[in-house]
C-alpha cells in the first residue's frame, strides 16, 4: 500500500516537472526539475541561460550554447541561495541527469532521483547508483 501511494506521488511530482519544463526557452529540448523534501516542493528549475543573459539557448547552428544550465542544476542552485537544504530530498526530472549534474545531485545530499525520459548518455545514472542514490524511471506518466 505504501509503495502504491509513493508511486502516486512520484507521478504527480513528475507531472509538475513536465509542466515546469514548458517554461524553458530552449528549442531543442525542454527539461523541468522539482526538488521535494518532506512532501514539500523546496525548489524548481528548467533548462536555460543564466540570469541576465538573453533567453536563447541555441546558437545559429542550432547547437546548445555552452553556458546553458540544466534544469536540475538550476533547481539545486536555487536551494543553495535559500535557507533550505537538499539533504534527504528527492529530485523529479523529466530527463535523466547527465554525468556533470549527477555529481551536483550527489554532493547536494539528494538521496533519490525520479525521472521520465533517458538522456543519450546513461553514465549519470550509473554514477548516482554507485553513489547510493536511489534512481527510479517512470516512463508512462499517464497510466
Amino acid at each position: 500500500m505504501e509503495e502504491e501511494k509513493l508511486n502516486k506521488y512520484d507521478k504527480a511530482y513528475l507531472r509538475i516537472a513536465r509542466e515546469w519544463s514548458q517554461l524553458s526557452y530552449c528549442e531543442r529540448k525542454k527539461v523541468g526539475a522539482i526538488i521535494v523534501k518532506d512532501r514539500m516542493i523546496i525548489s524548481d528549475g528548467y533548462n536555460g541561460t543564466p540570469s541576465g543573459f538573453e533567453n536563447c539557448c541555441e546558437d545559429e547552428e542550432n547547437l546548445t550554447k555552452w553556458y546553458v544550465l540544466h534544469a536540475e542544476a538550476n533547481a539545486i542552485l536555487k536551494v543553495a541561495r535559500s535557507t533550505q537544504s537538499c539533504e534527504g530530498a528527492t529530485l523529479y526530472i523529466t530527463m535523466s541527469p547527465c554525468k556533470d549534474c549527477s555529481k551536483l545531485i550527489h554532493q547536494s545530499g539528494i538521496t533519490r532521483v525520479v525521472y521520465q525520459n533517458g538522456y543519450k548518455d546513461n553514465s549519470g545514472i550509473t554514477f548516482l547508483e554507485r553513489a547510493g542514490v536511489a534512481v527510479v524511471c517512470i516512463p508512462d506518466l499517464d497510466k
